[in-house]
């Protein structure tokens, strides 16, 4: 008999110790956002409607077809007066653009940037341990993160990544890339630098990464080919954005979803839903349209910081996941003030939401992007501390949201969409565009 006891008693200390090693390995590895900080350009790259126009109109390179599109996109875009362009562009050289221009675009982006960060945290550029740049359609030699470096005399043991061709999701790989490099690199601090070339105590931490899930459908060729860089017939390089797009990125969604959403919504809702999906399934009965994943997200989720990649984009998430117009305003005020800023875009999304006071202690974001590949990439936050600071919404956020979004290019331009216009001239359009303009 005291043979079995001290048997028994050596599985518990053992049961206990494994219990208190995942513990401590667990707290060891938690994630914490010390702060973060949004790029706002110079007055003099504002890209309003009529400098819009003067862009399209100058390409000589656009056929009928080209002028036509480029206008249905812009009048559909979503976006206001006060977003912005590189100055390349701005001064007419968008078809002569230079290596140096691209340089100057990211020196001006990131190092404006950082150079707040630091000062906002107090952390120095001495103390940085990793640091991960996102940027898909530009890959210098030294590295974006190699300039950085040696720009702020970092460290000689910093570890540095750059993420290339990851789209508009490319933010959030960064995150759990820091995420799984903190597992070795104990009490570390990162950088994550999210833009694209056309941002240890925990006392100080603003929020904490409870949950990330990454999605990758590329073995899908039809949501592979959905979002493609490539060169038309005649050379001219673009993306090509199928109409099989919103279908690639509704199951790059569902299927993150599926994964991320049992980790973060309470045990009662999973039952609910579980219940309630099998009994319709027994009973035969056909799902709702419209009503969402079935799941009710705000019984774990406060706030959702979406892409805003697009209106159609915001619409089709918003729809999916059965949101409204509250729960929606942050990313369709961030794409009608900053534009579509690709993987930077959810850090405007979440500055809106601070600027508005609207992150309390003790809430938690879901913050949804969605890229290339094609790939779905998930997290969720937790607010440490009530965050109220405005950063670069400071100057308009007591104007958002406004009592309507009027969309400026569909005032001036709205007259594309006039069928008489299927057989216009592209000398026709040239001509209502400087009238419009002026």
């Amino acid at each position: 008999m005291e043979l079995f006891l001290a048997f028994c008693l050596l599985l518990l200390y053992s049961a206990i110790s494994k219990l208190c090693k995942l513990a401590y390995e667990k707290r060891d590895q938690r994630c914490y956002m010390l702060g973060y900080q949004c790029h706002k350009a110079a007055e003099d790259q504002k890209l309003d409607t009529g400098s819009c126009a003067k862009i399209i109109v100058r390409n000589q390179r656009l056929g009928i077809e080209e002028y036509r599109f480029l206008l249905k996109t812009m009048v559909s875009s979503g976006i206001g007066e006060d977003t912005y362009c590189p100055r390349n562009v701005m001064e007419g050289r968008e078809e002569s653009a230079t290596h140096q221009d691209a340089l100057s675009e990211m020196d001006d982006i990131i190092f404006d940037t950082l150079d707040e960060l630091f000062a906002k945290t107090g952390v120095s550029p001495s103390e940085i341990g990793i640091i991960v740049a996102s940027v898909s359609l530009f890959s210098p030699a030294p590295s974006l993160t190699a300039r950085v470096i040696n720009r702020y005399k970092m460290r000689n043991d910093v570890k540095a990544f750059n993420l290339s061709g990851m789209g508009c999701s490319a933010s959030l790989i960064a995150v759990d890339l820091v995420k799984q490099l903190f597992k070795t690199c104990k009490n570390s601090f990162a950088i994550v630098v999210s833009t694209e070339s056309i941002g240890p105590k925990l006392e100080k931490a603003i929020l904490e990464l409870t949950c990330s899930v990454r999605t990758h459908i590329g073995s899908d060729d039809e949501a592979y080919r959905s979002c493609f860089q490539l060169e038309d017939d005649i050379g001219n390089k673009g993306f090509r954005l199928t109409r099989d797009l919103p279908r690639a990125g509704a199951k790059a969604l569902a299927k993150n979803l599926r994964v991320l959403l049992p980790k973060v919504l309470p045990l009662s809702e999973i039952l609910r839903y579980a219940i309630n999906h099998y009994r319709n399934k027994m009973m035969k009965r056909p799902a709702q349209k419209g009503s969402g994943p079935g799941l009710n997200l705000k019984s774990g989720i406060d706030h959702f910081c979406v892409h805003p990649g697009g209106r159609a984009i915001i619409d089709e998430v918003g729809k999916s996941l059965a949101l409204n117009d509250h729960d929606l305003e942050p990313a369709r005020m961030a794409l009608h003030r900053f534009g579509n800023t690709s993987s930077g875009g959810l850090w405007y999304v979440l500055g809106y939401m601070e600027a508005k006071k609207l992150l309390k202690k003790g809430d938690t974001i879901l913050m949804i992007s969605l890229g290339a590949g094609f790939k779905c990439n998930n997290c969720v936050w937790k607010v440490m501390k009530d965050l109220e600071d405005k950063n670069v919404w400071k100057d308009c956020i007591d104007h958002y949201p406004p009592n309507t979004i009027s969309n400026p290019f569909s005032e001036k331009f709205g007259w594309i969409n006039d069928e008489s216009m299927n057989f216009a001239r592209r000398e026709d359009y040239i001509s209502r565009l400087y009238t419009n303009n002026n």
